[in-house]
């Protein structure tokens, strides 16, 4: 028997049953908590089968195999489902699975939250659905098409007088304040300049959550505990505005609170989490899903305490050129982007030169967004910034701008 062939069929077995525990568990309401028969058969048949038994190096090394096999959605869901079998299973791919930056490939919900790979961009693109205000983020199954990909985050506006609020959220169809699937948030001011992207964890472990509106009517409501009610501010974004009424490209600033300039540099480190909160998702309800390399107990890979404020990252729109002869500002987007729109950016970091406090921008692009059809954005991202935070700062340029356009 081929190695080849032992690997479909340990596919296809685990898969089906991984699947079926899976469909089980959240299939079930909260009145009725039955195991469903086929659940009860799936497991049964794992016990019975020939993998049960089998040694902990052949294991692994079967499992080291599918990694490196499925190394693109949709075929990466085999590296999911093997980590949901069981317990033991689940700690082998703690091993195995590194995180984006270094693996380079999303795998787990928590990808969302780690920083991009070095020097290479993941592409993605957002879909908005005007009529309910919603926006979902996919990750590309093929540079080719931007019609279909993986599903990473979904977002919906709320308009409120004085201002307005993105809810981002793991499940697209519970995007709520007081849902479990609730990871974070974008809030702008009444004039659409200024935007506070808030994380509902820590960032890092000196982080400190700011009391807010919301968070305070979730304590008078007393809603579960399980409920993440963290405000973590990890990014401010602010528009300039435009008070001479000329038209032109906007100019966009992005302080990361969270991250400290020296993580661009070679070498540089940015805060990595590499868990939820125990608690506050059912689906990977306790254990973190990487292997960190610190002897820390907290779910932060790497990073500093805290970044004082003149050593934060900044990012600003790398400035477009004029064409002539298509009359209209351009940026190099290397076939991402298709369509001119005034929503289109690329942010570089921005540094400040010695004493004389001359500024300089990278060409390195971290963050680039443009149109490419009716409701359709590319969105590409790259270290040292996360899939949540660029999705967030691409939100910021969907908002209305009255001072600014």
């Amino acid at each position: 028997m081929s190695f080849k062939s032992i690997l479909q069929d340990m596919k296809g077995e685990f898969g089906s049953i991984s699947r079926k525990g899976f469909e089980g568990r959240f299939g079930r309401s909260r009145s009725h908590r039955v195991v469903e028969e086929s659940v009860v058969t799936a497991v049964d048949a794992m016990r019975q089968s020939c993998w049960a038994n089998m040694p902990p190096e052949l294991l692994r090394d079967v499992l080291m195999r599918i990694e490196e096999s499925d190394c693109d959605w949709p075929s990466r869901q085999n590296v999911v489902a093997c980590s949901g079998v069981c317990r033991s299973w689940r700690e082998i791919m703690k091993d195995i699975v590194r995180n984006l930056e270094v693996s380079g490939k999303v795998t787990f919900p928590i990808s969302v939250k780690q920083p991009g790979p070095r020097n290479t961009l993941v592409q993605c693109f957002i879909k908005r659905n005007r009529s309910s205000q919603t926006y979902h983020l996919y990750l590309n199954y093929s540079q080719a098409s931007n019609d279909n990909g993986k599903f990473l985050l979904a977002a919906r506006r709320c308009r409120r007088p004085t201002y307005t609020d993105y809810i981002i959220s793991l499940n697209a169809g519970d995007v709520s304040k007081t849902s479990s699937n609730n990871i974070g948030k974008l809030r702008s001011n009444f004039l659409g300049t200024k935007f506070t992207i808030f994380d509902a964890q820590p960032p890092n472990a000196g982080a400190k959550v700011t009391k807010s509106r919301s968070t305070r009517l979730v304590g008078m409501r007393q809603i579960s505990p399980r409920v993440p009610a963290g405000n973590f501010p990890v990014a401010h974004i602010s528009y300039e505005l435009n008070v001479l009424g000329s038209r032109g490209p906007r100019r966009m600033q992005c302080v990361m609170d969270a991250i400290p300039v020296a993580a661009i540099e070679p070498g540089g480190i940015a805060p990595t989490q590499t868990a939820f909160i125990p608690g506050n998702f059912d689906s990977f309800p306790s254990l973190p899903f990487f292997r960190s390399k610190s002897t820390r107990s907290d779910s932060f890979q790497s990073g500093p305490i805290s970044t004082p404020k003149d050593e934060m990252l900044v990012l600003k729109n790398k400035t477009p050129r004029w064409h002539d002869q298509l009359q209209c500002w351009c940026l190099n987007f290397n076939g991402r982007v298709t369509v001119a729109s005034v929503k289109n950016f690329q942010l570089v970091a921005s540094l400040e030169n010695g004493a004389g406090g001359q500024e300089q921008q990278h060409e390195n692009v971290i963050l680039q967004f443009g149109k490419v059809g009716k409701d359709i954005f590319t969105m590409d991202y790259q270290y040292p910034i996360s899939a949540f935070q660029a999705f967030a700062i691409c939100l910021s340029s969907f908002d209305t701008k009255i001072a600014c356009e």
